[in-house]
């Protein structure tokens, strides 16, 4: 679910700052607002379906392996699996027949074992594409309205006074997320997880602004041609 946040947020706050920055080159706040919110709504949608579509793909993956691996415990393929797994923690072979003919006499322990060891695919969750797809276009939206916020608290014709608060606000916002979803990650203490963070931040706060710079610039290239 963590994953899912990241992503609908990472989009949504680097897609839609792009494309307001891009629209308040018009000179309009009200285009800007209006061409945001209808922006944010088709991203979310898709967004959201994107990852209902994503994770029922994994359901539909894992289904297959299940079946596969069923089939392959009818032959010796799983004891040579599970006599891999064991060896790679030196353990005697007694042992590693002995769990094995354990296993054996519990299919479903067996499948599980090998589904988790062999394969590397817990079973996935039924509330899952659901779940994900809520997730990820939520995070998209919240993203998404921090660039917008600015743009309605000017008035229709101070668009460049809101432009220049939407950029410092995301700049912000921006450093905070990319600084938060890394100390998530790989933990908040020491001089390395530190350093890491800083990177992340500053990284997150290049890619919208190389963004941001880009939406401006082919807009007034349009609007000049």
């Amino acid at each position: 679910m963590i994953s899912d946040a990241i992503i609908g947020l990472s989009d949504g706050m680097t897609v839609p700052f792009a494309l307001t920055a891009g629209l308040a080159s018009l000179g309009d706040t009200r285009l800007v607002v209006l061409g945001g919110l209808a922006e944010l709504i088709a991203g979310a949608i898709s967004m959201g379906l994107g990852g209902l579509l994503g994770a029922k793909s994994e359901a539909e993956s894992y289904d297959a392996t299940v079946s596969e691996t069923k089939k392959m415990m009818e032959t010796d393929q799983a004891s040579v699996i599970v006599h891999e797994v064991f060896g790679r923690y030196s353990i005697p072979k007694p042992t590693i027949e002995e769990a094995f003919s354990s296993l054996k006499q519990h299919p479903k322990d067996l499948l599980e074992f090998l589904m988790r060891f062999h394969h590397q695919m817990p079973e996935p969750e039924n509330s899952r594409p659901f779940v994900c797809a809520a997730t990820i276009a939520m995070g998209y939206f919240l993203g998404g309205l921090i660039p917008l916020l600015p743009y309605l608290c000017v008035d229709r014709h101070q668009v460049l006074t809101g432009l220049w608060w939407s950029i410092g606000v995301m700049a912000v916002a921006l450093f905070i997320f990319g600084w938060v979803k890394t100390g998530v990650v790989v933990g908040w203490r020491g001089r390395q997880n530190i350093i890491q963070a800083l990177k992340s931040a500053l990284q997150m706060v290049a890619i919208g602004g190389v963004a941001a710079a880009a939406a401006i610039g082919l807009v007034r290239a349009i609007g000049h041609g």
